[in-house]
């Protein structure tokens, strides 16, 4: 069977795979699988098996993801986010909109402790969801706020996808970290900002609320400052020694676990059955996206061995288009693939294909895989299959309707495709900081 045949084959069992509704983790192990004995190369399985120990079971840097996982749950269960989100919804709830600006800016900070999409909307949708709707806020303005704000996780740092990304590029955790920093504090800010103009030129849809308690602004500041401790403390800790140099991402990571058990306890939140509970959780979440890793790392070994990657390539070389125009379209192909993957798996599949050939274009990577980032925040929003869309759906009101929801997300869609555009137009906002990092002497 010739290369550029394997290739459609393989694509061609993925997606039938994923529209038959089995996980994605499975399709992509079951379609390298079965592609060995329909090339007639079965003989292939036992090089993948290595590599999957080698690249994936044998990964120091992999070990960073349920360190991350249990600290966001930690984080989760000391309450400091509820407290944070109840000092700014009184301090800007005689503002318009200010609900909803409480949510970015929560979700902000929340996306720069966690990286964890399902934790981030979760939490927000629990603490926020039903107070805006109760206050007369739109449904559609409501929900996209929440599920928009809830993905900076992927984006601002940590983040478990930059990790995984970093483990499959050239590129290091700390420098990814470094440059996806401005796109995703901008990011979120530019939601900030659609959310005032909205409540300035349409009030009916985020409209000003008495407070339900009369304390003082000065007050008021005081408990918000005091409360947004932990958080900065647990930044600092994860961010500042990664940066400085002094630990790599999964020493940062068991740094940042380790303060979000410190801040539990001094919170008095600590039981051992809360304990167990996160203990839990965090290997469902590892080992979920740990399978996504084994799969995909089986398919692109097949895909490699059998010549399908190599074929792939040649042919994107054979289009012979301007580096922006390639560009542009693997950008739009990852927008359509996040409709119906999942980002782990994007980032594992597209990776073979697209990075060899922007080292070829002497394309800065780094900006490339920010850029791809940014980018990949649409897949969580984006129906059929967005997944922000899922976890938001499991928490709303009944008289929420799923087309509201969708309604709801699709001007934060637009913001992500500007911002993309603005990082594609300036690609110092991605290589500034990592260079003034990274930059010796």
């Amino acid at each position: 069977m010739n290369p550029e045949l394997i290739a459609v084959v393989m694509f061609g069992l993925l997606l039938l795979g994923l529209f038959m509704g089995h996980p994605l983790a499975f399709v992509l192990g079951g379609t390298a699988v079965l592609t060995t004995f329909i090339a007639g190369k079965p003989m292939v399985l036992g090089i993948v098996i290595n590599r999957i120990f080698g690249d994936v079971l044998d990964n120091f840097t992999l070990i960073a993801i349920p360190l991350f996982v249990l600290m966001a749950r930690f984080l989760s269960d000391s309450g400091v986010t509820d407290r944070m989100f109840e000092s700014l919804r009184l301090l800007m709830s005689n503002i318009r909109g200010g609900l909803a600006l409480a949510v970015v800016f929560i979700s902000i900070l929340l996306a720069a402790t966690t990286g964890i999409i399902g934790a981030s909307i979760t939490v927000m949708g629990v603490m926020a969801l039903r107070p805006m709707l109760q206050y007369g806020y739109a449904q559609t303005l409501t929900t996209g706020v929440i599920a928009a704000s809830g993905c900076l996780g992927i984006l601002i740092p940590p983040s478990i996808m930059l990790i995984l990304m970093a483990s499959y590029s050239p590129l290091s955790v700390g420098e990814l970290f470094a440059g996806s920093m401005v796109p995703g504090v901008l990011l979120g800010l530019s939601y900030a900002v659609y959310v005032y103009l909205v409540s300035v030129f349409r009030p009916d849809l985020a409209p000003a609320v008495e407070p339900d308690e009369k304390i003082s602004r000065g007050a008021l500041m005081r408990m918000l400052a005091f409360e947004a401790v932990p958080p900065l403390v647990l930044i600092l800790g994860i961010l500042g020694s990664l940066l400085a140099g002094i630990a790599t991402a999964t020493e940062a990571s068991a740094i940042g676990a380790f303060l979000a058990l410190l801040i539990v306890i001094m919170r008095g939140k600590f039981h051992w059955s809360t304990f167990y509970s996160a203990m839990l959780e965090t290997a469902r979440t590892s080992a979920m996206i740990l399978f996504i890793v084994v799969g995909a790392t089986a398919f692109t070994g097949v895909f490699n061995i059998t010549g399908g990657l190599r074929a792939t390539q040649e042919i994107i070389r054979s289009l012979d288009m301007a580096p922006w125009l390639l560009i542009t379209m693997m950008m739009v192909i990852v927008f359509i693939l996040g409709a119906f993957l999942d980002w782990t798996g994007i980032v594992l599949l597209s990776f073979p294909i697209f990075l060899p050939i922007v080292q070829e274009m002497e394309i800065s990577m780094l900006w490339f895989v920010v850029l791809m980032a940014v980018v990949l925040q649409t897949s969580f929003l984006t129906p059929p299959f967005g997944y922000a869309l899922f976890y938001l759906r499991a928490i709303a009101p009944k008289e929420v309707r799923t087309g509201q929801i969708i309604r709801g997300v699709l001007p934060f869609i637009a913001l992500i495709v500007l911002m993309c555009l603005l990082v594609a137009a300036i690609p110092s906002l991605v290589t500034w900081l990592p260079a003034r990092l990274y930059t010796q002497g």
